[in-house]
């Protein structure tokens, strides 16, 4: 990709009328990049063209266009709209915003639209706002939902609880274009008061709503609809999926690091409903960043499965833009923003170049513009935890029977399942021979010293104990352990760290990756987290583990509203009928 001319004095202008004028072909373009394929996402054609850039816009599209300050030979690269991930939870991929700005944009991504409800759950109104400061002057253009259910329950301890008054402050704040996932769909479906003035707020305001809404069908869901809730991410399966595009709601098949539902709802997108989906990430981590890719991958995997390459385009630029009145983004095409991707072909989608606004900003992996690193004191120091000792995960024996969380390969959804615990002198123990272990969540925001204790089948490991402050939403401490005492260090260890993740074997800490930013997100580059990452998952599968991140598959053990059983730190959670149980049958 060669960069052709150099910057010449032209008489300068600026506004509607410069674009015109450089569309019509009376002024040169600021930059055009030349004989490349440029792929329609109004039309699914590829042809190849040159597209005129003015002051951050493009002017034009074809191959008449030639005078600029600046020229790229494309050499028949292919061109496409800069990719738009409509559902992402920054916090998720522990990173700083910083550094997960740079890996967004050497993979292509120029727009996102988090949920920041991560840290919202920690911090409140202050961790939005924190996460609209550190996004501040960005290449990577990020864009909030105000969150909408902190905490996402009542059957759990966050830090921090929005209400309907601070939702209307937040929808108010620049750069916050809509309502974040709605995971109460029973209190929206049965009128809750609050539920309600929430979703009143950002439908008065004109603001899109997003949904969360897994396994609901039927009436329930015709109810979720009525009030406003335009999307959903948390579908599995086509007939579920199905159903939801048939009441009008915008599909988004995630693709995510956690939870990957492409290969189960890409046969149900056809021609017909196809402007009504798009990809989605909801997480993303460090490792898959950086030595996989962002959509880049999602596109690569759709294409692989047999879909065709501008339709899969088409999932991460015009659809999400269209959904969330991003009226100038989407496409490459006259008047649109120039946040541009080139790759080399449409298959690997190897993004060789990038433009935000106009500007190139990476190239070949590389990022070309400085990003701005913003600290904040006040968002670290968050992990605040009571007394604690080893009988402080003592479980007394209360019955011959428990419910046992059972994990799901490959998905955040669990199972119920009813087991003999093994007892030894009273006491509930984990059997790593029999793979039940010990769970146990911890209030970390106000030292309550609560926590709620459980068991769960599926993690595989046979000695030691893992434990992390991510957990979903409320982030309190969770922990995972063959034994009492390796579970008590973990906890100690992530209250001295200020949060992150950690590995306890034999009393002595084996690993570690610290996460001062709320206890969510590390302020270290990306490489160095991925490392300190690799050495907490070695350590696992060492100790026996089955699943590839058991840190992950932790952290979404403490989120009440994912069937079918979890864990929070006021006890055990039948998502089914909304309530605590008893561990015991």
């Amino acid at each position: 990709m060669k960069a052709e001319g150099g910057k010449k004095k032209h008489k300068e202008s600026s506004g509607l009328p410069a674009l015109l004028a450089v569309a019509r072909g009376d002024e040169p373009a600021d930059l055009i990049l030349a004989n490349g394929q440029v792929v329609n996402v109004f039309t699914g054609q590829v042809s190849r063209a040159n597209v005129a850039v003015k002051d951050g816009r493009i002017a034009g599209v074809g191959p008449e266009y030639h005078k600029a300050l600046e020229v790229f030979d494309l050499s028949g690269q292919y061109v496409l709209p800069g990719f738009i991930d409509g559902h992402i939870h920054i916090e998720s991929s522990l990173l700083s915003m910083r550094e997960f700005a740079r890996l967004a944009l050497i993979h292509g991504t120029t727009t996102v639209i988090a949920d920041p409800h991560e840290i919202a759950n920690v911090l409140g109104v202050a961790g939005v706002k924190y996460m609209l400061k550190a996004s501040e002057g960005m290449p990577l253009e990020v864009l909030l939902m105000a969150p909408s259910c902190v905490p996402s329950t009542n059957m759990e301890t966050s830090g921090a609880c929005l209400s309907v008054k601070d939702t209307a402050v937040l929808l108010k704040l620049p750069r916050v274009i809509g309502l974040a996932e709605m995971m109460n769909y029973p209190g929206v479906a049965f009128g809750d008061k609050e539920v309600l003035s929430k979703l009143l707020l950002a439908r008065d305001a004109g603001k899109p709503i997003d949904g969360h809404a897994p396994g609901v069908v039927g009436q329930l869901l015709q109810a979720y609809v009525a009030a406003g809730v335009g999307s959903d991410h948390e579908c599995v399966g086509p007939h579920e999926a199905q159903e939801k595009l048939g009441a009008g709601m915008r599909l988004m098949v995630r693709e995510g690091s956690a939870a990957k539902n492409m290969t189960g709802l890409l046969p149900i997108v056809n021609d017909f409903n196809m402007r009504r989906c798009c990809f989605v990430t909801d997480d993303k981590h460090p490792e898959e960043l950086l030595h996989h890719g962002y959509l880049d991958a999602t596109l690569r995997k759709a294409v692989a499965q047999g879909m065709n390459p501008a339709a899969a385009v088409q999932m991460v630029t015009l659809n999400p833009a269209e959904f969330f009145g991003l009226k100038d983004k989407g496409a490459v095409a006259p008047g649109y923003s120039a946040d541009l991707v080139v790759v080399g072909d449409l298959l690997r989608f190897n993004v060789r170049m990038v433009l935000k606004n106009g500007k190139p900003v990476a190239q070949d992996r590389k990022l070309l513009v400085k990003l701005p690193d913003f600290k904040d004191k006040n968002v670290t120091g968050t992990v605040n935890v009571g007394n604690l000792t080893a009988k402080s995960f003592a479980i007394k024996a209360q019955g011959d029977l428990c419910r046992v969380i059972r994990l799901v390969p490959d998905q955040i959804i669990t199972e119920k399942h009813v087991l003999a615990p093994t007892v030894q002198k009273g006491l509930v123990v984990a059997d790593p021979e029999r793979d039940i272990l010990k769970l146990a969540v911890i209030e970390r925001h106000k030292a309550s010293g609560r926590i709620g204790l459980g068991l769960v089948s599926g993690f595989g490991l046979k000695k030691g104990a893992i434990g992390t402050t991510v957990a979903h939403d409320s982030h309190n401490i969770i922990i995972v352990g063959t034994n009492d005492a390796d579970m008590l260090k973990a906890a100690k260890e992530l209250k001295r760290m200020g949060g992150g993740y950690v590995a306890v074997a034999g009393g002595k800490v084996a690993a570690s990756l610290p996460l001062p930013i709320a206890g969510l997100m590390s302020d270290r580059p990306a490489e160095e987290v991925a490392e300190s990452l690799s050495k907490l998952l070695d350590k696992a599968q060492v100790w026996g583990a089955r699943i590839a991140n058991p840190f992950v598959t932790l952290s979404f053990l403490a989120l009440p509203v994912i069937p079918e059983l979890k864990l929070t730190d006021k006890g055990l959670v039948d998502v089914a009928s909304f309530k605590i149980v008893s561990l015991f049958e």
